[in-house]
């Protein structure tokens, strides 16, 4: 499950984190986690919720989607769009999975690769794409998916150069 939401108002924060149970991310290219979700900041009124578990393939409603409707889109407090079947999400690990992004992003990723949750959108191989450091030497990347087996054909030939 992926969703983005957006608002502005303290009201909205508010309302998302008593649906969560979490608190949003308010800085910059950071990232908070649930026992369930976690939130990506991506802009000041922008957020990228992701489950935290595999959901069933036989349902494409999700128990947070409705209850952030109900409470954040219907009360016009902000929006709430499913974009799970937008994105890919690649899970990749190792020593050198920040020596593979640097061969093709303009990012610089020397501060980024030494803190845990840290998130940046960026480019890779001429691909958006969004990067959050989950542990150390492991990364989850989401990238559209007309763009994915190309993302992942790069990934494939870049790091076997490595």
């Amino acid at each position: 499950m992926k969703l983005i939401i957006r608002g502005k108002t303290k009201d909205f924060i508010t309302a998302v984190g008593k649906n969560l149970n979490m608190v949003l991310p308010t800085e910059a290219n950071t990232s908070t986690s649930a026992e369930k979700l976690t939130a990506f900041w991506l802009s000041p009124d922008e957020w990228m919720l992701i489950s935290n578990e595999t959901v069933s393939e036989e349902s494409n409603t999700y128990q947070v989607e409705d209850e952030l409707i109900k409470n954040i889109s219907k009360v016009k407090l902000g929006a709430v769009t499913d974009v799970s079947d937008q994105f890919v999400m690649l899970n990749i690990k190792g020593g050198k999975v920040f020596d593979l992004f640097a061969t093709g992003s303009p990012f610089n990723f020397n501060d980024f690769k030494t803190k845990k949750g840290p998130v940046v959108q960026t480019i890779l191989s001429h691909i958006d794409v969004i990067i959050h450091h989950k542990e150390i030497n492991e990364v989850n990347l989401f990238v559209r998916r007309s763009f994915s087996e190309h993302l992942h054909s790069w990934l494939s030939d870049s790091a076997s150069r490595l």
